[in-house]
């Protein structure tokens, strides 16, 4: 029997039209070419990524025993919200620092924050669905609205303001559409630090419309100078809020693929949201297992992080030597970073005929073999920033600069 053969020469398959709101630039075309010119030879210094492994910091052997010790234990599946330990320790986590209602039932581990964040909007949104996100923000979640079906609606942390939230704007936002306020603090890719009174006003806000707060923590212990951290759920009782945390950058084990949600507040009024986003834990049976052994030595054990923190430490050194690199600097601006592993530092567009963050950042690659993040790729209308990670050597970093500064000198007009 013969058929006839079907002309599929210039057949394509569609990519799913959400994917035109989605971007994730850290790992787009900079970081493909970066891995090409790695493949010709060169060393690159890649700044694009918060990835502590990569620049020699070590997840603390504690945590990594405890995973050795507990292997036998973790070969089947386990309980859809992660294994017992784990969960109680976030809750104790929690008590400790004033959130006294959290229980285990109420703690979701993930494969990393990131599922967590797909699991709590995809069990949330419907179509139209606005939740409101920091510009700048980690792209992530932008990128998790919109392919859960919502529609992220940007509230501005300027750079004249330090890149704080104005609670006047967020309230200005909300809609009857609004389901969500997602806020990351410490911020990436800033730095900021938000205030105890900030936070609180937004929370007045997010009760007052009855929308959930998305509380973005896992920088939480990565401070310097005199910032502190103030935890959203201590502040949110007449609305629910999630809080998302993990081990990948306070515990340096990004790939243990570790993270949690915990949800707290008011959760009589979101029962059958709760139970949704269950049964999208079901439905991927459970997280990485031998992972979730190390959260209880993580949690409750020495926190290594300080002496990362504190004058003399790397990741203060490092922080101080980008400071000290743009005061340096004929082009560039900062606004010192109090949190996180990243600096967002801009350059004076005057300076130039027609400043293009991305351009930049492609020169940069190509002299001087150094990769960073453009602004524009955390969702900003202007492009004269640009994101680095504080993880390298003040040395490196002192290298990275006086790189910058030569590119910089060769983009000047005539």
């Amino acid at each position: 029997m013969e058929f006839e053969a079907k002309n599929v020469s210039n057949t394509s398959i569609e990519t799913n039209h959400i994917l035109a709101g989605v971007r994730y630039e850290i790992r787009g075309e900079l970081a493909a070419r970066a891995a090409e010119l790695e493949h010709q030879g060169y060393e690159v210094i890649s700044l694009n990524i918060g990835n502590p492994g990569l620049f020699g910091y070590r997840t603390p052997e504690t945590m990594r025993l405890a995973m050795i010790e507990n292997l036998s234990q973790s070969e089947a599946y386990c309980h859809q919200k992660g294994i017992f330990p784990a969960r109680e320790a976030v809750v104790m986590q929690q008590q400790a620092r004033g959130v006294m209602e959290v229980t285990a039932d109420d703690v979701f581990m993930g494969n990393g924050v990131s599922e967590c964040i797909d699991l709590a909007l995809r069990a949330m949104l419907n179509d139209g669905d606005e939740v409101l996100v920091p510009s700048p923000d980690y792209p992530l979640w932008s990128a998790a609205v919109a392919l859960n079906h919502g529609t992220p609606v940007y509230y501005h942390c300027r750079p004249e303001n330090g890149f704080q939230p104005d609670p006047d704007e967020i309230r200005a936002l909300i809609t009857e559409r609004t389901r969500g306020i997602v806020l990351i603090n410490p911020n990436n890719p800033t730095g900021a630090v938000y205030s105890r009174e900030l936070l609180e006003e937004i929370a007045r806000i997010a009760e007052q419309h009855q929308v959930v707060v998305f509380s973005d923590e896992i920088y939480d212990q990565m401070l310097f100078g005199e910032a502190r951290h103030i935890p959203m759920a201590t502040l949110v009782h007449d609305s629910l809020c999630a809080t998302f945390n993990g081990l990948s950058k306070i515990y340096r084990a990004c790939g243990y693929r570790v993270g949690w949600v915990s949800f707290s507040g008011q959760r009589e009024t979101a029962r059958e949201y709760l139970h949704g986003v269950e049964l999208l834990a079901s439905l991927r049976l459970c997280s990485n297992v031998p992972g979730q052994w190390a959260v209880q030595t993580a949690l409750g054990g020495f926190q290594s992080i300080h002496e990362l923190t504190r004058p003399g430490g790397r990741l203060f050194q490092s922080r101080q030597a980008i400071i000290d690199g743009v005061a340096r600097s004929r082009f560039m601006s900062l606004h010192a970073p109090d949190g996180a592993m990243y600096a967002f530092p801009a350059v004076d567009t005057s300076l130039f005929e027609d400043f293009n963050d991305q351009r930049f950042a492609m020169e940069l690659l190509e002299q001087q073999h150094v990769l960073i993040a453009p602004g524009s790729s955390f969702n900003v209308p202007y492009r004269n920033h640009f994101r680095l990670t504080t993880l390298p050597t003040g040395r490196k970093m002192e290298t990275v600069f006086e790189r910058m500064e030569e590119v910089l000198e060769s983009m000047l007009p005539g």
